[in-house]
């Protein structure tokens, strides 16, 4: 369902009030001469996005990046740049074929690479690879897993830990030996141990289901029994037999997998399982290993998702305590897919004291606690969204931290004392602001843009002092000056009940204000999401609608994050609801404009923003003629139970929310232009959705558009042609409709 384009916004502008941004007046600039060329123009506006595949080295004194397939090392105190490896005449070992990875990561020792080579792809973020390790000092190459899910250095570089084939194993370099951990796993008996299942990695945002111990002596994993779990199978339709491709996944009320924590002590091989005092039905989604040496913490969650408990295990016992509980009335986060924030909860290395982030104020702020349970403090406050932690340093006792402070649509960096004193507001440029900050905080990367200025990425140390400028984008802050562009434009209203909303226009190049024009608004609008921020927008689809006529719109919806608990949580056990009538209202504010065409408006999305597009049409026929929805959800029963009720609850207390918030119910209602699209491939939203609400359509005597990628994956497109057919389809949509144009090029034609 996460499917998410992050877009540019503006902070600061007055109630009802349009900003004008540099680039918007684009008269006699050269334009593009196809959507085909528009798109494959995209990095003239996307630029270079700085150092890529940053890690920390050095215990956070200096970082590598890649230039191509080189490795680098930057020295922040010196700004001395080191070439560390190239692939120029390295090959595979026993093989003349030149060596080629996927990614790397660092031992803690930061003398070795672990190199990901070979992957194929099974889910979202997890494959199948073959793991080599490179020793800095010696060059030399050595392949130290096989076939594996996962591999990781040992934190003292002795062994690999390797997951293969539902087992898990290590390597060790001293003996040359793999040593195999567990053995329970089989390909008939749906067990398997150190990865994932399809609905915890897509829903807890994880792909490795195992960790080393700090001092290297246990590995923690998941085990997973799934032979309940029901089978979902897709098929792309091609060869004379087709076949079915199977994947447990459980939707809606579903029987979910049975999971439980086990712990090896890698040197004598004993397991200890770690069994939480839980009953029913509940998931495990995070462990982590504390301070204590032989102590891991364990986070259970409810099926409902409204009640955390945190344990504490003894990992050579398996004796344990709960150490702190939350609960709330709606759902309790312990991750965010979109602002790319992995935990809620940390703990510092060499304490005694973690921090949990929590809403209960009604706005998202860290709390300290010691290792009792006792808490010690709350660090943040105010009616304001604390986003993302980026650093922990126990000796200053300070913490780094991203937030929404000055704006819902703005992300900014800040220092606090643990005590939640000294708090320093360490990011100047106005604007969206991500930060790769070093494990001993002493430096950050500071990734930013605005409205008006492309992405910058600078080197700071931690008092927010710029040492370098590592990507100034100036190439395209050139090319938007030669080139038609159209910026966003930034509006706020309120809506019949008071409720004040942000979003954007993009208005047509050579725009004439005497003139009225059609509205396209591009949405996705998901719980915990957020669509409009002043960040720099690279969107060419965006700029081609515009080039050719089209204001383009979007707004931070109810259930966005970013703008307190009360908005976002408004959308539970009504999805749909909240989120269709912000944008039906967003639409009668534009349509009030003097340069807006109200009768000629589209709403258009992927994924929950498919969904966003047919429930608004079903729920408020009338307000947009056209909707082209790519990949919808359509009824929530028909979606994975982690994400779902999360979101709407459980089923049995539910039923007429999951009625109500269901497309099926209203399909009646469709009196507008639709386009669904969808692939056959699909194992996120499953092809279902969209057959199904073709059917109750059908029953109502509705007619739609359909277009079906079998091939594809979520989303539809799966190689560049198909991505610029949709793109095409969907265009050439709103020009028949929109714009009453029936005389469109044959998109066959060469």
């Amino acid at each position: 369902m996460k499917y998410q384009f992050v877009r540019g916004s503006l902070i600061g502008m007055l109630a009802l009030g349009i900003v004008l941004p540099l680039g918007l007046m684009a008269q006699s600039k050269p334009q593009y001469g196809s959507l085909a060329e528009a798109l494959r123009s995209a990095g003239n506006l996307y630029g270079s996005q700085g150092p890529q595949s940053v890690n920390w080295t050095n215990g956070g004194n200096k970082y590598s990046y890649t230039n191509n397939d080189e490795i680098h090392s930057m020295d922040p105190k010196t700004l001395n740049d080191e070439l560390i490896f190239k692939n120029q005449g390295l090959t595979f070992p026993g093989s003349a074929k030149g060596f080629e990875y996927e990614s790397f990561q660092w031992s803690h020792d930061s003398k070795h690479l672990v190199f990901k080579t070979n992957l194929r792809k099974i889910y979202r973020r997890s494959g199948i690879s073959d793991y080599y390790i490179y020793d800095l000092d010696s060059k030399q190459l050595k392949q130290a897993a096989k076939d594996a899910r996962s591999a990781e250095l040992s934190p003292d570089g002795s062994k690999v830990g390797i997951e293969r084939g539902g087992n898990m194993f290590t390597y060790d370099f001293a003996t040359g030996q793999e040593k195999q951990l567990t053995g329970d796993s089989t390909s008939e008996n749906g067990i398997f141990n150190g990865h994932y299942d399809w609905v915890y990695e897509e829903e807890f945002g994880q792909e490795q289901a195992w960790n080393w111990s700090p001092d290297s002596k246990y590995m923690a994993f998941w085990q997973f029994d799934e032979h309940t779990v029901p089978d979902f199978q897709m098929t792309n339709y091609e060869g004379q037999h087709p076949d079915n491709i199977h994947i447990s996944i459980p939707q809606v009320g579903d029987a979910n997998p049975v999971v439980k924590i086990g712990v090896i002590d890698v040197a004598s091989g004993k397991k200890v399982w770690l069994t939480p005092d839980e009953t029913g039905d509940f998931y495990i989604p995070r462990i982590y290993w504390t301070s204590n040496p032989d102590v891991l913490a364990m986070m259970t969650l409810n099926r409902a998702q409204n009640h955390l408990k945190l344990y504490f295990f003894n990992v050579k016992t398996g004796e344990h305590h709960v150490v702190m509980e939350e609960q709330n009335s709606t759902w309790v986060a312990i991750f965010n897919f979109y602002t790319n924030v992995n935990d809620m909860i940390y703990f510092p290395e060499k304490s005694k004291e973690f921090f949990w982030v929590s809403d209960r104020s009604g706005y998202y702020h860290i709390y300290r606690y010691n290792y009792d349970g006792k808490l010690i403090n709350q660090v943040t406050k105010g009616n304001w969204d604390m986003i993302k932690v980026s650093g922990i340093d126990p000796e200053s006792k300070k913490i780094y931290y991203l937030s929404a402070e000055t704006s819902g649509l703005e992300q900014q960096f800040y220092a606090i004392k643990f005590d939640g004193s000294d708090k320093t507001k360490l990011s100047t440029v106005p604007g969206f602001h991500d930060i790769n900050m070093s494990p001993n905080t002493k430096y950050y990367l500071d990734s930013y843009s605005n409205v008006s200025t492309p992405l910058h990425v600078a080197l700071n140390d931690d008092k927010g002092k710029t040492l370098k400028m590592l990507e100034d984008n100036k190439g395209v802050s050139d090319f938007i000056k030669d080139h038609a562009y159209s910026a966003p434009e930034f509006f706020n209203f309120k809506t019949a009940d008071g409720t004040s909303l942000d979003g954007y226009i993009i208005k047509p190049f050579n725009f004439d204000p005497n003139k009225k024009y059609p509205v396209v608004m591009t949405v996705y609008g998901g719980p915990e999401s957020h669509d409009v921020f002043n960040s720099f927008s690279a969107d060419m689809w965006q700029q081609w609608l515009a080039q050719n006529g089209y204001i383009v719109a979007n707004v931070n919806n109810r259930g966005i994050a970013n703008y307190g608990s009360a908005f976002m949580k408004i959308v539970y056990k009504q999805l749909g609801k909240y989120e269709s009538n912000d944008f039906a209202e967003t639409a009668g504010y534009l349509a009030k404009l003097p340069f807006v065409d109200a009768s000629k408006m589209a709403i258009m999305g992927t994924s929950y923003g498919g969904y966003s597009t047919t429930y608004t049409l079903l729920t408020h026929p009338g307000v947009f003629s056209v909707g082209i929805a790519n990949s919808p959800v359509t009824d929530w029963r028909l979606y994975d139970d982690i994400y779902t009720e999360r979101y709407m609850a459980p089923l049995s207390d539910n039923e007429n929310g999951y009625k109500n918030s269901s497309d099926m119910t209203f399909a009646g209602n469709l009196k507008d232009h639709l386009l669904l699209i969808h692939s056959m491939s699909d194992d996120n939203v499953h092809p279902a959705n969209t057959m199904q609400l073709l059917t109750a359509l059908t029953n109502s005597g509705k007619d739609v558009d359909l277009r079906i990628y079998p091939p594809g994956a979520h989303g539809a497109a799966y190689n560049w042609e198909s991505y610029i057919l949709i793109e095409s389809v969907s265009y050439q949509y709103l020009e028949r409709y929109l714009k009453g144009n029936c005389d469109l090029p044959n998109l066959n034609a060469k």
